[in-house]
């Protein structure tokens, strides 16, 4: 259910009725927009049958939400979602996810040493990619494969970024890791695997660093958003979906890229949408096609692995552009971006 204030009530207005809606055993959820405010209630709404909401001071009209995505939906929120991330140096422009402009976020998939990452973070900059992207810790299908450097990954990671201002994205995996990534990274990861594991979304959606929320191996749109709601109905709204490809009959790339993903949750939602063509397909020399492609479709931001050798990669070289390659994807995105009146 959404309660729509009206242009003229007062903050004691909307503090009796959030008042009110906890004493009734629910959750209120407020959002202050330019157009209109309103309180969402979290819960069972069959607990709000002949309450009479709709006489208190302020209140404009209540709605229902027919989606079980509620705080997610357009209907909670017209406007679309912004999320700012600060530089990493004093004095540089903050990235703003969800606008204008097409966020590029580049890296290997694992943090590597330093005189790597540095490497990466150079042309990364020299290109006009926006953040960085490594994984501290890695789930990877083989207990055998290698699982990322952990802590010292994410104090490379914060290194980098206090030298070059690039901010960065890392995943994090367990309950018990969250508070210390979500203190040292400018965006939290949750990858395909732990898209339902809820206590984990839980755990992100209590702290305020923004959140990056890839789509399950198998997952629908709406298990997706069902995720976001998770994170979301714990009071972190800095959440972005991420459409990462899904596990079909083709064997011909490592997964299918559903680019129909990218207009329709534009449409239900109003959280920034991001592409990983990087895990959607699987071969490098196709990864670019679709980060052009995933562009064009409405993304605001691109996650792509990107490595100065791919062949001495850690992980998933195969999946991987080399400088050259992500320089001419930026040339690509840049001019698809322009051809859509968008910036990179």
């Amino acid at each position: 259910m959404i309660i729509v204030l009206k242009p003229d009530a007062t903050a004691a207005d909307v503090a009796r009725i959030e008042q009110q809606i906890r004493e009734w055993g629910l959750r209120p959820h407020t959002s202050v927009g330019t157009e209109r405010s309103v309180i969402g209630v979290i819960g069972d709404e069959s607990l709000l049958a002949n309450k009479p909401i709709d006489v208190f001071p302020g209140v404009e009209s209540v709605m229902r939400i027919q989606k079980p995505y509620k705080l997610a939906s357009r209907e909670f929120r017209a406007a679309s979602t912004r999320i700012s991330i600060p530089w990493g140096t004093p004095g540089g422009e903050p990235v703003d996810i969800g606008g204008d402009r097409v966020v590029v976020v580049g890296g290997p998939c694992s943090v590597e040493q330093p005189d790597i990452m540095r490497a990466t973070a150079e042309y990364l900059l020299a290109t006009g990619a926006r953040m960085l992207r490594a994984g501290a810790f890695k789930p990877r299908t083989s207990p055998y494969a290698f699982q990322g450097l952990g802590v010292e990954g994410l104090r490379i990671l914060a290194e980098i970024r206090a030298e070059t201002g690039l901010p960065f994205i890392t995943e994090v995996m367990d309950t018990r890791d969250v508070e210390m990534v979500a203190e040292m990274a400018d965006v939290v990861q949750i990858g395909a695997r732990n898209t339902q594991n809820f206590s984990l979304l839980k755990a992100v959606g209590r702290t305020r660093t923004p959140v990056l929320l890839k789509r399950g191996i198998s997952g629908t749109i709406e298990e997706l958003l069902m995720s976001a709601e998770y994170i979301l109905s714990q009071g972190n709204d800095k959440v972005i979906v991420c459409e990462r490809g899904i596990r079909t009959f083709e064997k011909a790339t490592r997964n299918t890229l559903d680019l129909n993903a990218v207009p329709v949750l534009k449409k239900l939602t109003h959280l920034p949408v991001a592409v990983d063509p990087s895990h959607g397909v699987g071969i490098a020399e196709f990864v670019a096609p679709m980060a052009l492609a995933g562009v064009a479709c409405g993304a605001d931001l691109l996650l792509v692995e990107t490595h100065p050798d791919p062949r001495t990669a850690t992980s998933d070289g195969a999946q991987t552009l080399d400088a050259a390659q992500f320089k001419r994807m930026m040339d690509g995105v840049r001019g698809v971006a322009a051809a859509i009146g968008r910036t990179v």
